[in-house]
């Protein structure tokens, strides 16, 4: 896979995140957390299954082999970030949340370094601060001792969680070099919803009604971030190394501003400055790190 190909998994994947921000803000008004979780992988997987096996053609004897790693990565990267993302949304603001989400590249440069030996240049690291600087213009539209004022709340803890369960996804999932990354994604997504199952039908399962609005976010979720953004990202993340992955994760920030444009809500030019300030520190990461990353020794 190229670089420009690996740039726009990329793109895209933290695209369709920012649209799960926007959306599971409205939609944990009316579902809870788990059913949320419930209902967005159950719709993947019926989308993940017939999509690999059309595109990759997969051996699925082989990927099943792989059953360990899968449920570290269902219990990972399916349950537990979803479950604590949504339940961070429900005590703290799309704000709150986004700033402490500011944190999770520097929180994978430093277990990319720690669990995977993986070097931190001068360059990462002024890539990473120039983001980072960006994300903040972002969120405080240039205020930024707004940061020092804020109330943060339990919420903000849950997003902290978040985002440590979401590093240790990503470092695992450079453990599933060698298998179809729509497969392997569509094998870990299959065992989480059996994890999640019985706790979703014992707490009473689907709440119905509900809105037309809540009913298209779960549709949402259900399509592009649970199955355009883990597919793009884990297969991104067979090609280059995790933390420069991780910078990526500021676009987030970036692209909400730009939804939440699109839905009525003013931008700044503090704001598109900022944007832009992480597009250059995403570029200044990328100049480091052209070539594959060689997988770590698994004996080690």
């Amino acid at each position: 896979m190229n670089n420009y190909k690996v740039v726009l998994f990329l793109l895209l994947a933290n695209l369709f995140w920012a649209g799960n921000y926007i959306l599971g803000k409205y939609v944990v008004a009316e579902l809870t957390p788990l059913q949320m979780t419930f209902c967005r992988w159950l719709i993947a997987i019926f989308l993940l299954f017939p999509i690999a096996h059309w595109v990759e053609r997969p051996v699925w004897r082989d990927v099943w082999k792989r059953w360990k790693t899968l449920i570290v990565l269902a219990v990972l990267g399916i349950v537990s970030y979803n479950f604590l993302l949504y339940e961070a949304l429900r005590f703290t603001t799309s704000m709150n949340a986004a700033l402490v989400n500011a944190m999770n590249p520097a929180v994978i440069v430093i277990f990319s370094a720690l669990l995977l030996k993986e070097s931190i240049s001068r360059m990462k690291v002024l890539g990473l601060l120039v983001s980072l600087l960006g994300v903040l213009l972002v969120l405080t539209n240039g205020q930024l001792q707004q940061i020092f004022h804020m109330d943060y709340n339990a919420g903000d803890l849950l997003m902290l969680l978040a985002i440590v369960v979401w590093t240790l996804y990503s470092i695992a999932g450079r453990k599933m070099k060698g298998l179809p990354p729509i497969a392997a994604t569509a094998a870990s997504a299959l065992i989480g919803l059996l994890l999640v199952a019985p706790f979703f039908f014992l707490s009473g399962g689907l709440s119905l009604p509900i809105s037309a609005a809540a009913a298209w976010g779960i549709v949402y979720m259900g399509i592009f971030p649970s199955v355009g953004s883990f597919i793009f990202w884990n297969a991104a993340l067979r090609q280059i190394g995790v933390s420069r992955a991780g910078i990526y994760l500021n676009l987030i920030t970036v692209f909400t501003a730009i939804l939440s444009l699109a839905l009525g809500k003013p931008i700044t030019i503090v704001q598109i400055a900022g944007g832009l300030l992480v597009f250059a520190g995403v570029y200044l990461t990328g100049r480091t790190a052209a070539q594959p990353v060689p997988e770590p020794d698994e004996r080690k």
